[in-house]
């Protein structure tokens, strides 16, 4: 038992020494150093672990990523940060969203309005309210061409491709995996297609209203813009979800980040509260 405990201990010391470089501080600022070398001077207000080989760190208002040795990986030019899984940084700017690895690759190009992690290792992108779907090395497994997608289970993937619901079931695994033709997946004993006579419930984030009650449905979006909202102004607070309500510095943006927000869902033509309204217009004329 006793040679037990020692062998833990020492198997711990050894993957806390496994990095090497660590984060010192100095004055109030954060620098790295390597047993008593100083590699990065104390100036950064935040230096995070990315991965195994990088930092994300922020430099004045701007976010940015150095490696263990001090190097600039990714220049320091961003406003909003998230680390994801530990090993890759969703970074924004004014062009959008984008995200690298812990090497400073890019994964997904920076000028997508959202990145959103799904089951499978895969990551769901928008832009321009065209929605994709992108897996961790940055292979383009659905183009930005579908209205809306969402996965109620993680081996289930439910598409909405000009205006019909499509169901992908990987029914040998437990977690859906695309292959990267998923544009020639056919039905066999791994992968089961169906198309939706009627959209799923889960899939509109308005499935509690009534189709005919529109009002309701603008006032229903009061909800996803204030989630928004509050998850950008998180983002903009620093890179570990540091809550917003322990700072009073968000509090004069929460307007103008919400109305933004709440216009941008008003406008979606795919999946927003007016969408059906307006195919029904279109259906009539």
């Amino acid at each position: 038992m006793k040679k037990l405990i020692i062998f833990f201990f020492i198997f711990l010391i050894s993957i806390g020494s496994s990095f090497g470089v660590e984060v010192y501080q100095e004055k109030n600022k954060f620098g790295l150093k390597e047993g008593e070398n100083i590699i990065l001077e104390a100036k950064y207000k935040k230096l995070i672990r990315l991965g195994e080989n990088s930092f994300i760190a922020l430099k004045g208002s701007r976010y940015g990523v150095v490696d263990k040795e001090g190097k600039t990986l990714i220049d320091f030019k961003y406003s909003h940060c998230a680390r994801v899984l530990g090993k890759y940084v969703k970074l924004k700017n004014s062009k959008g969203y984008g995200l690298y690895d812990e090497f400073g690759e890019t994964i997904i190009s920076q000028d997508k309005d959202s990145i959103e992690l799904l089951f499978g290792g895969m990551f769901l992108v928008n832009r321009n309210y065209k929605y994709g779907v992108v897996d961790m090395k940055g292979n383009q497994l659905i183009d930005y061409v579908a209205d809306d997608i969402y996965m109620p289970k993680p081996n289930i993937m439910r598409v909405k491709y000009q205006g019909e619901w499509y169901e992908i079931e990987q029914v040998s695994a437990s977690t859906l995996t695309l292959p990267n033709d998923v544009k020639n997946i056919k039905e066999n004993d791994e992968f089961k297609i169906t198309k939706l006579i009627t959209s799923p419930v889960a899939a509109s984030k308005y499935s509690l209203v009534t189709t005919a009650d529109y009002s309701i449905k603008i006032f229903s979006s009061i909800s996803p813009a204030y989630e928004a909202t509050i998850d950008e102004l998180m983002l903009s607070q620093g890179a570990e979800a540091v809550s917003i309500f322990m700072k009073i510095g968000w509090l004069p943006k929460f307007p103008v980040v919400y109305v933004k927000n709440y216009i941008k869902i008003l406008k979606n033509p795919a999946n927003g509260p007016l969408s059906k309204m307006k195919e029904e217009i279109k259906q009539e004329l």
